[in-house]
């Protein structure tokens, strides 16, 4: 434990004066009978409360003694720790194309999405993971680390719009490759989450797959949407609401099953949040790597157990002073 003001320390030097004080005012303060002889009382036991009375001035110094060191701030100090742990590399790339907002989830593919992988997220403790969005163009939301928080925030704002319309897989794939390569656990690998086909960018799907294969990357890919039709947005009615219509679900699967195949993964068709299971299990059984992990501590005031404790003390020199030693006029 450290102190922001240890030079308040020096205030435990008031209780010399106060031992000499209560020293000196219990020899004076003792009030005397005069009688012939004290051979009647020799043999008295010394009741209780004479030690008592001592004790509770004990109780005194050590509510000082709390209150001084309150004034002094002990406090929790700032430190970075290394610490080594097992874990694998993970990217998840999530589609955040127009089409994700269709309601054949509740309440639609890209809310569903964000809440799986914010869950998914949270259940692996000592995994390097990272984000990356793409729709008609590809991003790096957030670079490979082992800070959940700071993951599950950015999840949270992730919003429609925030990149150009369209669905290029591949694109998504070989930045999420470019992200994870150079990692140093022996196992990595990509959950792509998407649910459409890929239709613009500069890398072909299979391409960025052939990539993803050479450094040993798995890639577990996901078609997110139902069996059948949904309501997909088509457009903004003149009040300025989302219009929805009911239009076939078409995924292009031969080439999601394709990318996972080469590169040693396994496809799932998500037509609800359940089936991410799957994908935990499978991811689960990968071969963990010893990481190194360094973690980051603030310097925090930590004075509550001093001042519950001097709380207390004064309490009980309140209670005893009004039952066991009250004083009778």
């Amino acid at each position: 434990m450290e102190f922001a003001r240890p030079y308040l320390l020096w205030l435990f030097l008031l209780y010399i004066p106060l031992i000499i004080w209560y020293i000196l005012k219990y020899k004076h303060a003792e009030s005397s009978v005069q009688i012939s002889t004290l051979h009647p009382f020799s043999k008295l036991p010394t009741s209780y409360k004479v030690y008592l009375r001592h004790a509770m001035f004990v109780v005194k110094l050590a509510a000082i003694g709390c209150l001084i060191i309150i004034l002094c701030r002990p406090q929790t100090h700032d430190s970075w720790q290394s610490s080594k742990t097992k874990g694998t590399d993970i990217i998840i790339a999530m589609d955040v194309s127009t089409s994700m907002l269709a309601r054949d989830f509740d309440p639609d593919r890209f809310e569903a999405a964000k809440d799986v992988a914010s869950q998914f997220i949270s259940g692996r403790e000592s995994d390097n993971i990272g984000i990356v969005i793409f729709a008609g163009e590809s991003f790096t939301l957030v670079p490979m680390t082992t800070d959940k928080a700071v993951l599950v925030n950015y999840i949270k704002e992730i919003r429609m719009g925030m990149l150009q319309d369209g669905t290029a897989i591949g694109d998504g794939l070989a930045t999420s490759i470019n992200r994870i390569k150079d990692g140093k656990a022996k196992s990595k690998s990509i959950i792509l989450l998407t649910d459409g086909s890929n239709n613009t960018g500069i890398v072909a799907p299979l391409t960025a797959a052939d990539i993803a294969q050479k450094y040993g990357i798995k890639v577990y890919t996901i078609g997110v949407g139902t069996i059948g039709n949904a309501l997909f947005p088509v457009g903004v009615n003149y009040y300025g609401k989302v219009e929805y219509q009911s239009l076939p679900v078409v995924i292009d699967e031969n080439t999601l099953r394709a990318i996972s195949d080469r590169t040693g993964g396994k496809y799932f068709r998500a037509t609800d949040k359940n089936v991410l299971k799957e994908v935990f299990s499978e991811i689960d059984k990968l071969e963990k790597t010893e990481l190194d992990v360094r973690n980051y501590s603030q310097t925090e005031d930590d004075y509550m157990l001093w001042a519950w404790l001097l709380l207390g003390l004064v309490a009980l020199d309140v209670v005893i002073r009004h039952t066991v030693l009250r004083n009778i006029p």
